[in-house]
């Protein structure tokens, strides 16, 4: 081979080298060294869902779709849509949506797995959208779906709501009418109420609410003992769960809530009123007040008064309220909360032998003054 042959070889070899290196400098690179590659375009169907061990679904807030009942999950849908994951041997993430045009571009983008639309009253059929580059997942969920599930789902969530899911017995709320004593726990009530300054009749008729003065009460939830503190909340108080149906430590780890709450209301100035809107955030959760705060600031209403906060916090379970721009924390079971609410100052009244004022029904219908003392058997 000539000189010149050699030199045009070598000049070749160099061009395709640099060629190489540029094409090397363009692809991204990981920490460990290895090429980038685009994983988001690349189909994620259920084998992969299942290898990640998480299925992402998108819903709207409402009682059909998905919501926050005192630190745990309900909605039909997402009632449903947890039997599926279960059966596939996944966990369910539940992101919320402002509306259903930010649920259909984020699963075309490639952020969730699927949407629950919410389903027709009278519609067996599921209602649910998947993403159009998952046809396995498809596939699994036409496969797994039977239209009684559907009744079996929205039974289970009815039972989860009532009463019968506690499980309790009911004790009087009064010990000894004459002798002033209200529980076993008096002295207890007594004790911790003092460094929150509760009257400690309060938290006794708060804690009939809760369990009925029955310290091994337990809710489906987890709520357990005496004042129904959530195994999570016991976490944050430090109550170890070993203690959560001892009744001092209920009580006192009660008492640590109930302060926290008081701080986080600071700013409701008149001690009466910041009482309801603290037994409020205890059975609510504090989130779904401040919203009802909004909704009355909104409003023209006042803020810090339970009466005016009250009617929109019973408003929080309808669209137009719960979907309301100043609205953070979505759907609320909002007759709850202002029955425990009521409940609990009118039997408070009762332990002190206070006439009970006209209180407002969960309806918003006023109800009658009750001008008399209230009678406990013994």
């Amino acid at each position: 081979m000539t000189q010149k042959g050699i030199y045009i070889h070598l000049f070749l070899a160099l061009l395709l080298l640099l060629a190489s290196c540029a094409k090397k400098q363009q692809e991204p690179m990981t920490p460990w060294g290895g090429e980038e590659t685009d994983t988001a375009s690349a189909d994620f169907d259920l084998e992969q869902i299942v290898c990640n061990g998480e299925l992402i679904a998108l819903a709207l807030s409402g009682p059909d779709t998905y919501y926050d009942y005192r630190g745990k999950q309900l909605g039909t849908e997402y009632m449903l849509c947890q039997r599926f994951t279960n059966k596939i041997g996944v966990s369910l993430r539940v992101e919320v949506c402002r509306d259903s045009a930010e649920m259909l571009k984020r699963l075309a983008d490639g952020d969730a797995d699927i949407i629950l639309f919410r389903n027709r009253p009278q519609s067996k059929q599921l209602a649910w959208k998947v993403g159009d580059d998952k046809p396995q997942l498809v596939k699994a969920l036409t496969e797994w779906y039977r239209p009684q599930l559907l009744d079996e789902v929205r039974k289970e969530e009815d039972y989860l709501l009532s009463s019968r899911s506690v499980k309790r017995r009911v004790y009087a709320p009064m010990l000894n009418a004459k002798g002033g004593v209200i529980s076993h726990y008096d002295g207890y009530f007594q004790q911790y109420c003092r460094s929150i300054r509760w009257d400690w009749r309060l938290m006794a008729a708060q804690c009939y609410q809760e369990s009925t003065f029955d310290p091994q009460a337990r809710s489906w939830a987890g709520a357990c003992g005496l004042m129904q503190i959530m195994p999570s909340t016991a976490d944050h108080l430090g109550l170890a769960r070993s203690d959560m149906f001892n009744p001092e430590k209920s009580i006192a780890a009660a008492a640590k809530l109930i302060g926290e709450l008081n701080r986080s209301f600071s700013d409701i100035r008149n001690q009466q009123e910041r009482i309801k809107f603290i037994l409020a955030a205890y059975n609510g959760g504090a989130n779904h007040v401040r919203d009802a705060m909004a909704l009355a600031r909104k409003n023209g209403r006042d803020p810090q008064r339970w009466s005016d906060v009250s009617h929109y916090i019973l408003l929080l379970a309808q669209p137009e309220y719960y979907n309301d721009p100043v609205v953070k924390y979505g759907y609320m079971r909002g007759s709850e909360t202002a029955g425990y609410v009521d409940k609990i100052m009118q039997r408070w009244n009762g332990y002190r032998g206070v006439k009970s004022p006209s209180v407002g029904s969960v309806s918003g219908t006023p109800q009658r003054a009750t001008h008399e003392k209230k009678k406990y058997k013994i």
